[in-house]
């Protein structure tokens, strides 16, 4: 008897366990696969626009903004309902911070993201076949860089709080009208992402920036995100 209570026993608790994978494997497969795209976008979309702009970095530029406000609208559109569709570690702190997303899963989506987005650099890299490994020589340093990329992660998580509050059929387009405008509006072109950042710097394409780089961005951004959780907590309060 003891001993079909503890076969029962253990069949439950695998169950559950199977349960729980199953659960947390189709968000995370989500966001992995959506940061993949997005970057697949900033970094594809920069090398075509680099190859075809005949020197002009601004048009360069235009069309590697449309191309990614673009398809972040879509990725958020289809994944959204899965994951929530974040594809960047700032917008997940900011879940963490307001309790809609535990510290565990948190952690999960974060790993997803950046795995997701070193594969996207890579599949862009084989699509316009450049090199698969590379690491990035473009430098994007100083106060006005780190103050622009902390502006653009306060304004990106802002939009999605107060989406979420006020226009929740319309976080999609927001988020991805929003980093179509900052992309011209800051100094950096609005990474305002972690996960972006770090795999950019894997690309010396013309979305790359150097490793040495790195560090001012993602502390800048992490801070972004931090301060839009305090401000949206009383600006959109219910």
């Amino acid at each position: 008897m003891t001993d079909s209570v503890l076969s029962a026993t253990r069949l439950s608790e695998g169950s559950v366990s199977a349960a729980v994978a199953g659960t947390i494997a189709r968000p995370l497969a989500a966001e992995c696969v959506g940061t993949a795209f997005l970057l697949m976008a900033v970094v594809g979309s920069g090398i075509m626009a680099e190859r075809l702009s005949g020197g002009n970095v601004g048009l360069a530029l235009l069309a590697n903004t449309i191309a990614t406000g673009a398809v972040l609208v879509v990725l958020i559109a289809i994944f959204g309902p899965i994951s929530g569709g974040h594809f960047n570690p700032a917008v997940t702190l900011f879940f963490m911070l307001r309790r809609g997303i535990g510290a565990w899963r948190g952690s999960l989506y974060v790993l997803a993201q950046v795995t997701g987005a070193i594969a996207g650099v890579w599949a862009a890299h084989a699509m316009f076949a450049t090199p698969i490994i590379e690491v990035s020589s473009k430098l994007r340093d100083g106060s006005a860089q780190w103050w622009s990329e902390f502006v653009a992660t306060f304004g990106l998580v802002l939009t999605i709080a107060g989406g979420i509050r006020f226009a929740p059929a319309s976080v999609a387009w927001l988020a991805g009208l929003y980093i179509t405008s900052a992309y011209w509006f800051t100094a950096s072109t609005s990474f305002a992402n972690p996960a972006v950042t770090i795999a950019r710097s894997l690309t010396n394409s013309f979305a790359g920036v150097a490793p040495h780089s790195i560090a001012g961005f993602l502390v800048a951004q992490i801070l972004g995100s931090i301060a839009a959780f305090g401000i949206a907590q009383w600006i959109f309060a219910e």
